[in-house]
């Protein structure tokens, strides 16, 4: 007994020991923090500014990038200021200073002022339309559901991620290909492009028919404003050419002397040529687009043709020249010079010149996309090649 309590005192005063050890590991612990701490204050603050340094690096940069993005935005509007800058002196120059300082023919001011008024009106119009219509964009079944996006997001082998594609594309109206022969896909905006889409890294959205992004009036030019755009030209070389006829003859009069020196023939020498030098340039414009419509073609495509299954083809959206003027006009001819939307179809599917490409070959016989998917059938039989290859086009 005397040495089973020995053996017991031994172990509680060995207990007791490692707990005095304990408590006095915890306060050297605790004076360490303190002591660090003390350091920290008496240095100003330094470690606590080290600390915070790196989480205020990702804010400023995105403070920065945000500031050059408004910049960038609001630089995007000179050029059409100075299109409006000019279209209204130009009203001054041959309202104010031409027909109601210069002229004195009554009947002559008023035809002048009719004619220069209509084709004022339909050509701000027309410009408005086309930089106020917003671009086209691709409906959301082209877009990866949320599962399939994370699925390929999570995955790391190429090859399953090309099969998600594949399985989301299956069931939609696309035809064309990139030019190695894969299925077009926007990383940045996460779908798959219906033909004849493009991505604008301006405008930083896929745009249906995309032709190009214009400055002149801040905008993409595309399905829902080609027309417009068109319209616009035309108009504004009228508007030019109008111009510059009618003032010839007074510009004449001012250089020979038959007419008295005075503000108006400031204004009347630069009106004939400002007038002169915007129809040039627009002629030019408007027939090269012209052009393009006769063949049923963009501008993006008159420089890339477009791929299909069988290869590349610039021709092969060309349905015929009158085919080709409805598609972008419509086919009630009372509208076509007015700027009211008439476009054929959605901007999505597009008939095209061979019957073989109007059945995705994506899809079996039995999985064709149903009714009311688009505003185009198509009724031709299907491809026997099924094999298609997927990669991510930016």
């Amino acid at each position: 007994r005397a040495e089973g309590a020995e053996r017991v005192g031994a172990v509680a005063e060995g207990a007791e020991r490692a707990e005095g050890a304990e408590r006095v590991g915890a306060v050297a612990e605790g004076a360490e923090r303190a002591e660090g701490a003390e350091r920290a204050a008496a240095s100003g603050g330094l470690g606590e500014a080290v600390l915070s340094a790196p989480a205020d690096r990702p804010a400023g940069k995105m403070a920065i990038s945000r500031g050059l993005l408004c910049c960038q935005r609001v630089l995007a509007w000179i050029p059409v200021l100075i299109i409006t800058l000019v279209v209204l002196w130009s009203y001054y120059a041959y309202v104010v200073e031409l027909c109601v300082f210069t002229i004195q023919n009554g009947l002559e001011k008023a035809a002048y002022l009719v004619i220069f008024h209509l084709f004022f009106v339909l050509f701000v119009w027309t410009y408005c339309k086309a930089i106020f219509t917003e671009p086209a964009q691709p409906s959301r079944k082209f877009q990866l559901s949320r599962a399939d996006r994370e699925r390929y997001e999570r995955e790391e082998s190429p090859e399953v991620q090309k099969q998600i594609l594949l399985d989301a594309a299956k069931r939609l109206p696309v035809y064309t290909r990139t030019a190695s022969g894969a299925i077009r896909y926007c990383d940045r905006c996460h779908l798959i492009k219906p033909d004849r889409c493009h991505h604008c890294s301006i405008c930083e959205t896929c745009v249906l028919k995309m032709d190009h992004h214009c400055p002149w009036v801040n905008n993409c030019i595309g399905f829902s404003n080609y027309k417009f755009f068109l319209l616009f030209l035309g108009y504004s070389m009228l508007y030019s050419l109008f111009v510059a006829a009618t003032v010839l003859q007074y510009f004449i009069m001012f250089w020979t002397g038959g007419l008295p020196d005075g503000p108006a023939k400031f204004h009347v020498l630069f009106l004939l040529f400002v007038a002169v030098m915007f129809f040039l340039s627009l002629m030019f414009l408007l027939n090269y687009h012209c052009w393009l419509v006769s063949l049923n073609r963009s501008t993006l495509e008159a420089f890339s043709a477009p791929v299909f299954q069988h290869g590349p083809d610039k021709n092969g959206f060309n349905l015929g020249v009158w085919k080709n003027l409805e598609q972008v006009f419509g086919s009630q001819k009372k509208y076509w010079l007015l700027p009211v939307f008439t476009s054929v179809g959605d901007g999505q599917s597009f008939p095209m010149k061979s019957q073989s490409e109007s059945h995705n070959p994506l899809l079996s016989n039995d999985e064709q996309w149903g009714e009311g998917d688009s505003d185009v059938d198509y009724y031709a039989a299907t491809s026997g090649n099924t094999s298609v290859t997927v990669e991510m086009e930016s």
